[in-house]
């Protein structure tokens, strides 16, 4: 317990000096989420050792990772990604899921990468929604064409794969017990979904509002209690808790849309992205083994390879997308749609503890999700509008 309140007092510093350092005038604008993972690595046990990601510090980083995709569900709006941007993004992410299958069986196959393949072909089709939707909102794309689109394609590439764990992948118990669980849960979160519609019309709703300026802040505190409930509702059905933290963040969307709800969304972004989720992402860097760059004689090459194979599974579906984005746009659409971490980061673990996945296997998988992280948004922002692809 001494060594906590010191380390506590690195990770905010680290936290606030990454904030700091993303508002320095450079030449390239590095998302805030980059400097925290490479600070985190930095003061991790695998460089300077600094601080390390157990106890009290790895507690504040799940909780981080709760509140990052509560922060996703809330995020999503169906009523600006429903329609064509909806459907080519699930055709989308289907296509890269298959064309993943392909890839890591066959390289299974020689012995290239030795990895679970369905585990491996969910990882890398994956999309970071909870790292691109805050990128593309300091960058002002939310509201254009092209961040329409994207927003579509991450929130699918986040939310499906969520799902495809949980129905499919790896279930907790025998698959009658899971899938009843399952279906439980999305009826009671259905059922929830339902009575936060019918609020949304309630006058109920601004009289909560009113407690906003008081010390209560109910409605901030009803937000955390439905999360809390979701996940602890997850986690007692054997599910993963994020799939509970994700539908709660939905649900709250549903029920605070409008301009009645900004000032509630504001004070959940200050605690998300004022104080979790940095934490989060700085634990994920602290945990990232650097030995395992060179751990193995092919391990370089390995992610290598899933760096290529990221890009290349999330850039096919841009053959659906002739019409919506101009050649300016694809490459980095590509980049962005390749940019995978959290849900990386959760297969990975939730094999490893279920045995289905060797430790040096996952470190690879999630070494390539870091670097995706610290290259592809850069290299996306970068060549956003300087590089047409013939095609």
């Amino acid at each position: 317990m001494e060594s906590y309140p010191s380390e506590l007092l690195l990770i905010a510093f680290v936290a606030m000096l990454a904030a700091l350092l993303r508002e320095l005038p450079s030449i390239v604008r590095i998302p805030v989420v980059v400097l925290e993972v490479v600070l985190g690595m930095l003061i991790g046990p695998h460089m300077f050792n600094l601080a390390t990601p157990d106890g009290m510090i790895g507690t504040l980083g799940e909780l981080g990772l709760a509140f990052l995709l509560f922060m996703v569900g809330l995020e999503i709006d169906f009523d600006k990604i429903r329609g064509r941007a909806l459907s080519l993004a699930v055709g989308g992410w289907f296509l890269s899921f298959l064309l993943a299958m392909l890839c890591m069986f066959s390289f299974n196959s020689i012995g290239l990468i030795e990895t679970p393949v369905m585990l491996a072909a969910v990882a890398l089709s994956t999309t970071a929604f909870g790292i691109l939707a805050p990128i593309l909102r300091d960058r002002g794309e939310l509201n254009t064409d092209f961040g329409k689109y994207m927003l579509a394609t991450a929130a699918v590439g986040e939310f499906v794969p969520l799902m495809f764990i949980s129905l499919v992948v790896i279930p907790a118990k025998d698959t009658f017990l899971h899938t009843l669980f399952m279906v439980t849960f999305i009826i009671f979160a259905l059922i929830v979904a339902n009575i936060a519609l019918q609020m949304r019309s309630s006058p109920l709703i601004e009289k909560l509002a009113h407690t906003m300026q008081s010390s209560g802040q109910l409605p901030v505190r009803i937000c955390i209690l439905l999360q809390v409930l979701l996940v602890t509702l997850a986690a007692t059905f054997g599910l993963n808790i994020v799939l509970g933290a994700f539908v709660a963040g939905m649900v709250v969307g549903l029920a605070i849309k409008g301009n009645e709800g900004e000032l509630l969304r504001h004070k959940l972004d200050a605690i998300g992205y004022g104080f979790l989720i940095p934490i989060f992402f700085i634990v994920a860097g602290m945990k990232f083994e650097v030995s395992a760059l060179w751990s193995a004689p092919l391990a370089p090459v390995q992610i290598a390879l899933l760096l290529a194979l990221m890009l290349l599974i999330r850039g096919v579906p841009l053959l659906l997308y002739k019409k919506e984005l101009t050649p300016e746009e694809k490459l980095p659409f590509a980049l962005y749609s390749a940019t995978g971490l959290p849900l990386i980061i959760i297969i990975s673990e939730i094999g490893v503890s279920s045995g289905l996945m060797p430790q040096d296997r996952a470190s690879i998988l999630v070494s390539a999700g870091m670097i995706s992280v610290l290259l592809f948004p850069i290299l996306a922002v970068k060549l956003r509008g300087k590089f047409t692809l013939p095609w």
